[in-house]
């Protein structure tokens, strides 16, 4: 054993942070990891698990060399390509084994060496159970095993849940927010859907993971054999690159992948689907009538695709009345963040255009703690007084714990939209007032053009093909636009911090039959940089509702209230707050062509001349939730 080696040893019997073994093991060559993960572990590659329906799925296992007694289990289970020789999983292995766990990495049904028909989030409820109750029956494992992973690793978690599975011990979703089809206010259908507005990421990332005309290997081959494949032929099908930029603007949207010479999949089937369509309960999204029954260690970020939907299930899974324990025992932390990029939160972090100071935050740490607690049964690895809610509070640049969400001492502050009739761009008189507006008040107008849509920059968004940066960016690009209506706060007086649910109320009309509106929350510097905190957005049908579709009437007024937006943000004193109202986020969201038609389907649209009402009856305003 080298001295390095022998130091990392040392370190883990010393009970060393998590985040300092990957760091170690961070350092060592793709060459040198594999050698030491052949040393310190017994692998076995591409073993297929048996479902109940004699499918396999292809499985690595990792377990300590000469390891006695049963162990532990970490699972993780993915769509992407991880059981070839792959770098990052060589380090997972090595960390995890090192701390006297298995590891176990599986492929979803129908991906590379699986076998099966792929379906996306990896049939949680069948698939996902039978190889929990495999692994449980292996006499490795101590019948504990503990699900792990990010984004299409956490998101197959949900479902499974909700099975309460009796050696699901533990859960560390991260980033899971397209695992959830319908929870309490939020209705995205695995975030397919805003507001009733489709994302326009799911098109790009399902032309690079689905494929429907994937290269198989036969499926009587040996053990042995198929673990030599594996190390040598991923079956990484590589796809021609796709210029999306001009490709995300191709109509009907509903053949976007086909022009590209893609086969019938995925895409086709959920763009037909309607917000409200009962085929979305037929997969593997989690629903909150489902229940829910596993302690869960929840990571999430203010500028993912989906803060607002995972907060509501964090609050459910803690309100549930099946399963006490797991009840009392959900955390969540989150952080400042873009999707995923939990370990890159350290020193003098940026997001986009605002530095937000020292976000450091140990969270390989509190992972391995957390798995320690409930896997190997050492309740003071994760004692009973930690924080349920650990938060980074942009503005304050600090870490900030709860014991709830949103914080106990939260009050809503409403701020009213107001104008003298011309709030159109950054130049307009738009104002952002405690007063409600009296009666007669002009409302605000400007006209939305869908080939002329309003630009995407920053905010929360993932995955896009390079569409779109999450993060802090300055707004003021966009808010000289004129279709842009701009109301801002007077300078504050005092730091307003802002953390919570944050609902606006839109009175709005139109000369279309259907039109979106788009809202956006931002922090506005002394110096005029305007920061986004966080964006929304309603199709004008679904404002009653996501199963009563209802057209405008032209030019009478409606009510339309978009998805809540989330965040924790203290505007200092001296800044001022600002809301956004537009009809376009493009290309974040698909354009709403205005014909009251088949959206998806169409490939004319028709101007909108829009108004935002903000008089007597007929205000508009946002809800802030103030922590005082």
């Amino acid at each position: 054993m080298n001295r390095f080696v022998a130091a990392v040893v040392a370190a883990v019997l010393a009970g060393a942070p998590m985040a300092a073994l990957a760091e170690n093991y961070a350092r060592y060559s793709d060459a040198a990891a594999q050698s030491e993960l052949s040393r310190i572990a017994d692998v076995e590659m591409a073993v297929m698990v048996p479902m109940r329906d004699g499918v396999g799925l292809a499985t690595n296992i990792y377990r300590p060399k000469g390891a006695k007694g049963p162990l532990p289990t970490v699972f993780i289970k993915t769509p992407y390509n991880e059981l070839a020789y792959n770098a990052r999983s060589t380090r997972t292995a090595l960390t995890w084994v090192s701390r006297g766990y298995a590891l176990v990495m599986q492929n979803e049904r129908g991906r590379y060496f699986s076998q099966g028909e792929y379906e996306i989030l990896g049939y949680p409820q069948t698939d996902g159970y039978d190889a929990l109750t495999w692994i449980a029956a292996q006499p490795w494992s101590n019948g504990k095993v503990g699900t792990l992973g990010c984004s299409s690793s956490a998101e197959w978690q949900l479902a499974l849940a909700a099975q309460n599975h009796p050696a699901h011990a533990a859960m560390v979703p991260q980033a899971s927010g397209a695992g959830i089809g319908k929870v309490g206010r939020f209705q995205e259908q695995g975030n397919w859907y805003t507001g009733g507005v489709p994302r326009n990421l799911f098109f790009v990332w399902l032309y690079g993971v689905d494929n429907p005309e994937r290269a198989q290997i036969p499926g009587d081959i040996d053990q042995e054999t198929r673990a030599r494949l594996v190390r040598y032929n991923d079956l990484d099908a590589k796809k021609p690159d796709v210029n999306w930029p001009s490709q995300i603007r191709h109509l009907p949207v509903n053949e976007m992948l086909k022009d590209l010479g893609e086969p019938p999949a995925t895409f086709d089937e959920l763009i037909a689907r309607s917000p409200d369509d009962p085929a979305w309960r037929q997969g593997g999204l989690y629903h909150d009538d489902m229940g829910w029954g596993v302690p869960s260690l929840w990571f999430n970020s203010w500028y993912d695709v989906s803060i607002g939907p995972n907060m509501e299930l964090f609050n459910h899974a803690r309100s549930t009345t099946q399963d006490r324990e797991a009840a009392e025992n959900q955390y969540v932390v989150v952080g400042p963040n873009n999707h995923c990029a939990f370990g890159g939160l350290g020193p003098n972090f940026r997001s986009g255009d605002r530095s937000l100071g020292d976000a450091s935050f140990d969270s390989d740490g509190l992972v391995a703690a957390w798995f320690d607690r409930w896997l190997k049964g050492e309740t003071r690895a994760f004692p009973a007084t930690t924080p349920h809610v650990q938060y980074f509070n942009m503005g304050e640049n600090r870490w900030r714990t709860a014991a709830q969400w949103p914080p106990q001492g939260v009050e809503t502050v409403r701020m009213y939209l107001r104008s003298g009739g011309a709030a159109n761009s950054l130049n307009g008189d738009g104002r952002l007032s405690l007063e409600a507006p009296p009666a007669g008040e002009a409302a605000d107008r400007y006209r939305y053009d869908p080939m002329n849509p309003v630009q995407t920059i920053g905010g929360g968004d993932c995955c896009n093909g390079g569409l779109v940066t999450a993060g802090a960016f300055d707004q003021r690009q966009i808010e000289a636009r004129n279709d842009v209506l701009v109301y801002t706060s007077e300078p504050l007086t005092a730091p307003m911090q802002v953390t919570g649910f944050i609902d606006a109320v839109l009175k709005v009309s139109s000369s279309a039959a259907d039109t979106d509106f788009a809202v956006k929350l931002v922090d506005v510097a002394p110096d005029g940089t305007a920061y986004i905190l966080g964006d929304t957005i309603m199709r004008a049908r679904y404002r009653d509702g996501y199963a009563r579709p209802t057209p405008l009437v032209p030019g009478q007024v409606a009510t339309v209230q978009p998805t809540p937006m989330t965040i924790s943000n203290t505007f200092q004193a001296g800044h001022r707050i600002r809301v956004e109202v537009t009809s376009s986020n493009f290309p974040k969201f698909v354009r709403n062509l205005n014909t009251g038609g088949p959206n998806e389907s169409e490939t004319q649209g028709v101007i909108a001349d829009n108004a935002v009402h903000h008089a007597g009856e007929d205000a508009s305003y946002i809800d802030l939730p103030v922590l005082k």
